[in-house]
């Protein structure tokens, strides 16, 4: 049975009101993430915080969520029946849309590339199936764009009207969850929940996430220093690509509302950490276990595949007493929400294709 939620309005409608209504929208959060304060080794206590995506909503957890809000709604506005998109086999936004979508009266359909084996990829490969997602299994990037493309001509074929969700939901639509997310940051350091961060610290795979949480930040007032931590090198972004999406996104919204400033920024805005990625996407380092094994004794779930790669990041610059001055965030993008307890039917091999049945064992 799917869990109850009670729609919240997002703090990019609260800034600016007349947005409101011109934006299609579909609410999955319950509301602002909280804020805590954690102690981490190497670092005074008070200094690090992390914001708790992993809550931001009962049905599924982690940075998504706010994302699909905007692309769900769009895709419920043009009369989709179908929602499209691609992601490696153990894909959290894959996963995130076939919930999110289901709780909206979606289908979706998931094209995959490979990427390495582990229990939690095949955890998650298992339970998108028995949420009733269509696997098809694209193996490499060009499969995946040839996949995509036959999955799609097919569904309109049969006329569902699908709708095509960017990899990660990232998007100018997409990106715009993030614009509110640091909006709402902004609102909670007004509020004194915390101290304005010097320094933000968030996994990137496509990038939505730290375009669209820059030009919030900015959009609010914060001029907190975002450090984003690279976990893929399939189609990785750059600080200039980067910059683009910010900037497009915050094109997009101005000309809906005209009210919305011009925020000045530049590819210095965007800092890219390099050095966690390890052999390439989806490769445990020993850094990442380690950061994860640190948080399961704060009492914070993370996976090796990004957030923990992030806290590895954060952990070497505190050892080498690199973070500098000020209060440091950590944004957990992690769903924390055992999806599989609440799907329709019991995660179960056999639900698989044949391709991804012997890819997984």
């Amino acid at each position: 049975m799917l869990a109850t939620v009670t729609a919240a309005e997002p703090a990019l409608f609260r800034a600016y009101p007349a947005l409101r209504g011109r934006i299609p929208h579909r609410a999955f959060l319950a509301g602002p993430t909280p804020v805590d304060a954690v102690p981490l080794a190497g670092l005074p206590e008070g200094v690090l915080y992390v914001k708790r995506d992993e809550r931001a909503c009962p049905l599924y957890g982690g940075n998504k969520p706010r994302k699909l809000e905007f692309v769900i709604g769009h895709a419920l506005a043009r009369g989709a029946r179908r929602l499209v998109t691609t992601g490696g086999i153990g894909t959290n936004h894959g996963l995130a849309t076939t919930v999110l979508g289901r709780a909206a009266g979606l289908e979706a359909s998931l094209v995959l590339l490979h990427q390495p084996v582990t229990d939690e990829v095949r955890a998650k490969l298992l339970c998108a199936a028995a949420w009733g997602a269509e696997l098809v299994y694209g193996r490499n990037v060009p499969g995946v764009a040839l996949a995509t493309a036959w999955v799609l001509a097919r569904s309109a074929a049969r006329g569902e009207r699908p709708h095509l969700v960017p990899t990660g939901g990232s998007s100018p639509r997409g990106n715009a969850g993030f614009v509110s997310a640091g909006l709402e940051l902004a609102e909670q350091v007004a509020a004194g929940l915390l101290p304005e961060p010097a320094q933000l610290f968030v996994p990137v795979g496509t990038g939505g996430t730290l375009a669209g949480l820059v030009a919030g930040l900015r959009l609010g007032g914060l001029g907190t220093r975002v450090v984003g931590v690279l976990v893929t090198d399939i189609l990785p972004p750059s600080p200039r690509s980067l910059l683009r999406a910010a900037r497009t996104s915050l094109a997009r919204l101005r000309r809906l509302d005209p009210a919305i400033p011009e925020t000045a920024l530049g590819p210095g805005d965007f800092e890219l950490v390099t050095d966690q990625l390890g052999p390439g996407y989806g490769a445990a380092t020993p850094a990442a276990r380690e950061a994860v094994a640190a948080a399961a004794a704060l009492g914070l779930a993370l996976e090796t595949t990004y957030t923990g790669k992030c806290l590895a990041a954060l952990r070497a610059r505190a050892a080498a007493r690199a973070l500098g001055p000020g209060p440091v965030l950590f944004w957990n993008t992690y769903n924390a929400v055992d999806a599989a307890a609440a799907a329709p039917r019991r995660p179960d091999p056999a639900l698989l294709p044949a391709a991804l049945r012997r890819l997984v064992g």
